[in-house]
């Protein structure tokens, strides 16, 4: 018996080691989620209640009928209260408009209850909404109401400017839904809103929800269009209710949570991530209109908001904003979301004093994600992690592949005598890919909304076997020994210089940690160089206040900046890495959703009269007795480089 209590601090010290190794309590975590999460799930089908308009009713008519659903604009909604609303405005959209059951009615609306009244009004009719993105206007705007196939568009007093005249005269042509008609346009006003609500709540009868199967559209959500036209991608029942359980349960959100976001709601994070899982939990929304930094921390202050929701790049520019003594006066408890960077991510929680980041990664059409709860330096900046359990079970479902570095535009690299995918090794980067049903894509990936053609180019077959079938996310990503994931680049992003892959994304995290605090913001793309092959590196950078002047046409880098640029990128990246143009700017042109946006960057390159007349300016890095350092590129660079009179 004596022997006992010695034994006992052993056996705890090595059980603590094999849980810390092993990851063995992290894992139980996401997989009994995971697992509980499936569970539900099923039980849900099988009595035919795969809308999530059930889960609303199942609050109103149950105890929790009294507690806060949603904070907004210093009103509150319980959740008897916001089905209430629901059901006036889903009577009105089938009374006044005529709504049938599964049809697509577009929404354009800012961040506002009644975005939520009529996205569950649509439901609890059977209709099925398509959120489009309130940012857009012209082609890109009515692009994304033809691709819906809507004749009704829901839309926003607010953003009626949106909707210009040319707009309008292409909406009202018979043809503009493939000769099925015109659409009809309706701009909610305070006058129509008083209106509805005033109006009866009717429940329609569960037939006008029957007949939905799990793998059905439960809504259109626009991927954001940062490199083309945005597609309509096709988000079911099973999607929408297993991401918002699992974030739920992942969390864990808690009944007297209050989760902030500002975030879009019609993208699929705010939406499904954030609203629909603190319905699943049955706790609170508060919600924002739009994000800014001088609103985010009085909202959370105001609402005693215990979670926030992040995407993009919102907590660099959180930090960005000159400190404040109530920077920490909050009782956040996590942050959350997915696209925090590496260089940012301790520097947010220091400063805000957020204990815990759950950072994931997700794409709107994908079958799966990455999860990573961090509260401690060893996964910081990853995008996901896993333990020995989760490896083994959640493993054989995805691939990391190999491109080819040969092939425009990128391709997985195959195997001469196979004709399968090389799959990366450790620390190899490669792209992601999901592992789907060959003989039923549709179970885990339903495309995009009508069109073949995209949905079929983003399914990879013959990957590790012949026949087999996975969804295809263009990320690179990383596995590390560690079952730490990294995001190594968008795969259309990176570009090749001098024979060797760059990624824009290693780039832009190392202009972030220029020491003093030199880059506010930076963007990083590959530009076309007359007489050169391949792309080289340049960024658009944002500086600090104090590192830049203002001149007649613009800003200009005060020299001891770059001086500080060229030094630290020539000592943290590989030379071929190095951007060799640098373009000044005010402010890079961002998504609804806080996500950089380059494309027009890229298309002026280096041309210097493009880039000189919007105000920016661009610098060169060249060779100065023995160092390197970046100096003024203007018309008699550009015209050498175009007379092959210099080589980079």
């Amino acid at each position: 018996m004596a022997a006992l209590p010695i034994a006992i601090p052993a056996v705890t010290a090595a059980a603590a080691y094999l849980n810390a190794r092993l990851g063995l309590v992290y894992d139980w975590d996401l997989l009994s989620t995971y697992i509980h999460s499936g569970i539900e799930q099923r039980l849900v089908a099988a009595r035919g209640h795969s809308n999530l308009f059930y889960i609303l009713e199942g609050h109103a008519r149950s105890s929790n009928a009294t507690h806060p659903f949603l904070l907004w604009n210093g009103k509150t909604w319980t959740y008897g209260e916001a089905y209430q609303m629901v059901l006036k405005y889903g009577s009105w959209l089938k009374r006044e408009k005529g709504v049938q059951k599964n049809e697509v009615v577009a929404m354009d609306f800012v961040n506002s209850e009644v975005f939520i009244w009529i996205w569950f009004g649509l439901w609890s009719i059977g209709a099925k909404p398509a959120f489009i993105n309130y940012n857009l206007t012209g082609k890109p705007l009515l692009h994304s109401i033809r691709t819906s196939t809507s004749r009704l568009v829901l839309a926003d007093a607010e953003i009626k400017k949106e909707f210009t005249d040319e707009v309008i005269v292409e909406l009202a042509d018979p043809n503009f839904r493939d000769g099925k008609g015109d659409v009809e346009l309706l701009f909610f006003t305070s006058e129509l809103e008083a209106a509805i609500e005033s109006g009866e709540a009717v429940r329609e009868p569960d037939e006008a929800r029957s007949g939905q199967e799990m793998h059905d559209m439960a809504i259109l959500i626009y991927t954001s269009g940062t490199t083309g036209l945005p597609k309509p991608a096709i988000v079911s029942w099973s999607k929408a209710r297993l991401g918002s359980r699992f974030i739920a349960g992942w969390l864990p959100l808690k009944k007297d949570d209050i989760l902030y976001t500002c975030m879009p709601l019609y993208h699929s994070s705010a939406s499904l991530l954030a609203t629909l899982s603190i319905l699943t939990r049955g706790c609170t929304l508060s919600l924002g209109r739009r994000f800014s930094h001088h609103t985010f921390w009085p909202a959370i202050l105001a609402t005693n908001a215990t979670i926030i929701h992040y995407v993009g790049e919102t907590c660099r520019y959180l930090l960005a904003a000159p400190p404040r003594p109530t920077d920490t006066a909050h009782c956040v408890r996590l942050a959350y979301g997915n696209g925090l960077r590496p260089d940012v991510w301790e520097l947010f929680k220091a400063r805000f004093n957020i204990p815990t980041i759950c950072e994931f990664y997700a794409a709107t059409e994908g079958p799966s994600g990455m999860f990573n709860k961090s509260t401690n330096g060893f996964s910081s900046g990853a995008i996901g992690r896993n333990g020995a359990l989760a490896t083994m079970f959640m493993g054989p479902g995805l691939a990391v592949i190999k491109i080819d570095p040969e092939t425009d535009p990128p391709a997985p690299l195959r195997d001469p005598k196979t004709g399968l995918c090389v799959i990366a090794g450790w620390d190899e980067p490669g792209e992601l890919a999901y592992k789907l049903d060959p003989q039923n894509i549709k179970v885990k990936f339903q495309g995009y909304f009508g069109n073949k053609g995209a949905t079929g180019s983003k399914i990879l077959r013959d990957v590790k076997r012949k026949g087999d079938a996975y969804f295809s996310t263009g990320d690179l990503v990383r596995w590390d020994r560690e079952n730490r994931w990294w995001f190594v680049d968008r795969i259309g992003d990176t570009f090749r210089w001098k024979s060797e892959n760059v990624s824009t994304a290693e780039v832009a995290q190392a202009l972030g940690l220029c020491p003093g605090n030199v880059v506010k913001e930076a963007a990083v793309f590959g530009v076309k160089v007359p007489n050169h092959d391949g792309r080289a590196g340049c960024a658009a950078v944002v500086l600090d206040e104090s590192h830049h002047e203002k001149t007649e046409k613009g800003l200009k880098p005060r020299p001891h900046a770059l001086v500080a640029l060229a030094g630290h990128l020539g000592r943290s990246l590989p030379k071929y890495s190095i951007p060799l143009f640098l373009r000044f700017t005010r402010e890079l042109q961002t998504t609804g959703t806080n996500k950089h946006q380059k494309t027009e960057f890229q298309a002026e390159g280096i041309e210097v009269g493009d880039v000189e007349q919007s105000g920016d300016v661009l610098f060169w890095l060249v060779e100065r007795n023995g160092e390197r350092v970046y100096e003024r590129f203007g018309v008699y660079e550009l015209a050498a480089i175009k007379g092959g009179n210099v080589k980079l």
